[in-house]
């Protein structure tokens, strides 16, 4: 479990929260994900949306390894291939991609990926278990 701090209207309306606390429990350090390929096998090399679908998927199916899901993240960090990429992610007012698989999480673009077919990689850190 875990307690998100109130953030300000601005970090609200950008899906995050200044810190997370925990207590007990047990931590995740996930290496980052990135997929080139949908669950039936299908290409999705260059396809933003559709790689961040499938690395959040990954994501749960790691985590849901060790008993936990993406409801237990508390940080995650995505890099983005550049700006056009990154607007369905973080800055849509829908945020298609992100809303719908986290309730509050934080996100920043750290830099740049190398290969032109990857689109997105996101690594996070979750607390499984025992109290906020």
């Amino acid at each position: 479990m875990a307690q998100y701090l109130e953030g300000t209207e601005r970090q609200r309306s950008r899906s995050y929260s200044p810190a997370v606390v925990t207590e007990g429990g047990r931590i995740v350090w996930m290496a980052g994900q990135t997929a080139l390929a949908d669950a039936d096998g299908a290409d999705i090399a260059g396809n933003f949306e559709a790689q961040t679908h499938r690395v959040f998927a990954l994501m749960d199916e790691t985590l849901r390894r060790v008993g936990g899901s993406l409801a237990d993240l508390v940080t995650m960090t995505g890099v983005h291939q550049g700006t056009a990429a990154r607007r369905p992610f973080r800055r849509d007012p829908r945020e298609k991609v992100r809303r719908r698989a986290l309730a509050v999480q934080r996100a920043h673009q750290r830099g740049q990926l190398r290969a032109a077919w990857m689109e997105i990689e996101i690594q996070g850190i979750a607390a499984i278990g025992d109290r906020a």
